[in-house]
């Protein structure tokens, strides 16, 4: 059975992407594009970029361009918040598999659709991107 403990815990911290998230927020921001890595070895390819391949620990680079497409592979339905509180709306969140990625990237889905595994998607971008993951306003029916 879980239990919850009332109280705060504050935390601080510091976030840094790295090489390969650098340049996956830096080709987000600048042009709108979705960068991965690709291994040939493996021929697999990551997504956000990655400095190494996870499988055989090859040296990768972030230059793979990918989606702005991509397929739900699964999704959720969001009815409370993280803190318990019930949400106003309802929040669906999918995982996306972007053409020419072999990973899942996780994001809010957006608009009114019977949400469907399988269902093919396309990135919608702000137009106002700083460099954050949030720059990608969602994913919805291509």
């Amino acid at each position: 059975m879980a239990r919850t403990v009332d109280g705060s815990l504050p935390v601080a911290f510091h976030y840094t992407p790295g090489v390969g998230n650098t340049a996956f927020f830096e080709a987000l921001r600048d042009r709108g594009v979705l960068l991965g890595s690709r291994c040939e070895a493996c021929a697999f390819t990551y997504l956000p970029a990655r400095i190494f391949c996870e499988r055989c620990f090859a040296e990768l680079q972030p230059d793979t361009e990918c989606g702005p497409d991509g397929t739900l592979e699964s999704f959720t339905v969001g009815h409370v918040g993280i803190d318990g509180e019930p949400l106003d709306e309802q929040v669906t969140i999918g995982l996306v598999k972007l053409d020419h990625a072999d990973t899942v990237l996780m994001h809010f889905l957006i608009g009114e659709s019977a949400w469907q595994i399988g269902l093919r998607v396309e990135a919608t971008m702000r137009t106002d991107r700083t460099g954050s993951i949030l720059d990608i306003e969602g994913f919805r029916p291509a």
